[in-house]
């Protein structure tokens, strides 16, 4: 069979149908979608006798719609049949997101016991020794917390081929179960939209269940922060309210000595975090270049930041932010040119290693978004698209070797069409943009007094887009913005979080802005998962993007079939393709969790085997 999942729902306004397309999207997974209300289910089986598909994703049971006061299914007796033929003779497991208990179309061994709405307030729920299994990703003893939803609270019909997955209390709430004619099905009881953390947790670990865990594509978790601005000077809100600019907020010494001891903290505290690293993108002409290495005080008339920065060099990784940190959108090629590298030359000579192919402007200015005004670095800047940025920048880059530009989230011409993919620049095609997200922790903000002042003066009720009935405190704040980054790194999301130097102050006994937040991140992972967070360096990230990118470029040309007998898994291309695949035995591939990732570069025509890694 293909390693190809099918969706089917009833139409497009069909929630389940999204929630499905958000999991494998994500995943980079290879599959169609049946509107079931419309479309017939079609043929299942090539004409060469290869199954189309190795997991069949419903997003119902029933897949129930009311039509003139009757409530009739998508798929039709005959349908549900083929259907279930299918299933049974290539052995293909099936996956319900949405059950009811009864008995019709087919019987989930499930019965009834109450149901209602779930609210804001979430219920809590255990995985049972056959959940936490399937979902052997998520950490031992975790609760899924399952909220805006409607459930079904089951029992398990005695006697039945069944076992609960997800329990609440006593109630039901997931079951695995097998048919009388040996198909292998798993169901939740509960509504699930894309957006809510059970869909996150669970969705996945569905799919992975169905398809065996062999599929195109792959999933992991990450966490990297950039700090920016490291050497300049950047403008300080102060808690009264003023701005200070000249010369603005520039960290010290003490300051960098604590950020290298919370890092070291942070990595021991959570070893799911071990190998994390912060990147630092600094500004060379505000070091010294004739600073000692030294990680004690240095001599008088030396800067202690740059002292600290080459006595620590190997302790983050560094990033080019252009020497003087000008904004680039209209900068000449000399200018340019020497911006870039005259920063890699100031970070040689203090002993930094850093990544020439990586790139991040200040402000991402030159990548077509800025403000009318230039002196303005509140307000929101507009989008002009990647066609206005600065070409004389792009050349510049492209000179010097540079592949990689840091573009940002909040822009959509910096947002990419795939998930973890990049742009390659329109006007400099060997230049991949790869974006950043922003956070709310302010770029002028030292103190948590200070964060809380910008925050409620943007998002309290009466703040510049007031969201908040009432202004936040600052633990309030960290809690909602650590949320926002659990989304990011729940989805899978590889790109960095962006913070700025005066957010790495010491502001009281040992603690920082950038470090509350990341404490309060992983304290919310660790609550869930048991696989670790990785953290490349920024030329990995960089480059993980790229083949992403390549994945989605050529995914729909890529044939995977699997050969249950022989145990192995066969790619063929029509022309050249790289795509991601997990749990298919190539040579380079790398494990994370009880999983295995391999990249493929396929030649056009030629098939590759290798043996495949079934999972339970």
């Amino acid at each position: 069979m293909e390693l190809r999942a099918l969706v089917i729902a009833l139409d497009d306004n069909d929630w389940g149908e999204d929630t499905w397309r958000a999991t494998l999207d994500r995943v980079g997974a290879a599959y169609d979608v049946l509107h079931s209300r419309t479309e017939p289910l079609g043929d299942l089986i090539a004409p060469d006798g290869t199954g189309r598909y190795n997991a069949i994703l419903l997003t119902s049971n029933s897949l129930l719609y009311e039509d003139g006061g009757s409530y009739l299914s998508g798929l039709d007796a005959a349908e549900w049949n083929v259907l279930w033929a299918y299933e049974r003779d290539y052995g293909v497991r099936q996956v319900s997101l949405y059950t009811a208990y009864g008995t019709w179309p087919e019987d989930y061994c499930l019965r009834a016991g109450s149901e209602g709405g779930v609210g804001d307030t979430p219920i809590s729920t255990a995985l049972t020794p056959a959940g936490a299994s399937m979902f052997d990703y998520l950490r031992g003893g975790v609760n899924v917390p399952i909220s805006l939803s409607y459930v079904y609270r089951a029992t398990i019909a005695a006697g039945c081929a069944a076992d609960p997955l997800i329990t609440s209390g006593t109630d039901v709430l997931g079951v695995r179960s097998t048919s009388s004619d040996g198909r292998e099905r798993a169901a939740l009881t509960f509504t699930s939209n894309q957006y809510l953390p059970q869909a996150d947790l669970l969705t996945y670990g569905l799919f992975r269940w169905a398809s065996r865990g062999l599929f195109l594509g792959e999933r992991r978790h990450y966490l990297n922060a950039d700090v920016d601005d490291w050497f300049s000077h950047t403008d300080h809100l102060r808690a009264d309210g003023t701005v200070d600019s000249d010369p603005g907020y520039r960290l010290g010494r003490g300051d960098a000595v604590i950020t290298y001891n919370l890092q070291n903290a942070f990595r021991a505290a959570h070893p799911l975090a071990g190998g994390f690293k912060l990147n630092i993108a600094y500004n060379g002409e505000g070091s010294d270049a004739n600073a000692p290495a030294l990680c004690l005080l240095p001599p008088l008339l030396s800067d202690g930041l740059t002292a600290y920065s080459r006595c620590r060099a190997s302790a983050f990784t560094w990033i080019n932010h252009t020497f003087t940190h000008p904004k680039m959108n209209d900068t000449d090629y000399a200018t340019s040119h020497a911006e870039i590298q005259d920063n890699l030359t100031r970070g040689a000579a203090l002993g930094f290693t850093v990544d020439p192919t990586v790139l991040k402007t200040g402000e991402y200015s030159g990548l077509g978004v800025y403000h009318p005004d230039p002196d303005n670095d509140i307000d929101p800047p507009t989008d002009h698209g990647l066609g206005a940025s600065n070409p004389h920048l792009l050349q510049a880059a492209a000179d010097l070797g540079v592949k990689y530009l840091h573009g940002n989230m909040s822009f959509g011409s910096h947002r990419p069409a795939c998930f973890n993919c990049g742009i390659r620049h329109p006007l400099e095609p060997s230049i991949m943009v790869v974006p950043d997200w922003p956070t709310n922790i302010a770029y002028h903000t030292t103190t948590p007094a200070e964060q809380t002042l910008f925050y409620n003066s943007y998002y309290g009720p009466n703040g510049s887009f007031p969201y908040w009935p009432v202004d936040q405190t600052y633990a309030e704040i960290v809690g909602h913005e650590s949320d926002v980054a659990m989304q990011h790194v729940m989805s899978g999301s590889v790109y960095t979080h962006t913070f700025h130097q005066g957010n790495l102050r010491n502001y009281g006994a040992s603690q920082n802005l950038v470090f509350d937040w990341l404490n309060a991140v992983m304290a919310k992972y660790e609550s869930y998962y048991g696989v670790p967070l990785l953290t490349p360096d920024w030329g990995g990230l960089a480059g993980y993007v790229e083949r992403r990118t390549g994945h989605f470029d050529d995914l729909a040309g890529v044939r995977a079939v699997f050969d249950r007998a022989a145990g192995t898994v066969t790619f063929t291309a029509a022309a050249d393709a790289e795509v991601f695949a997990t749990n298919a035995a190539a040579p380079g591939a790398t494990a994370y969790g009880t999983d295995t990732t391999a990249h493929l570069d396929l030649a056009a025509g030629v098939p590759l085997t290798v043996t495949a890694s079934v999972r339970p």
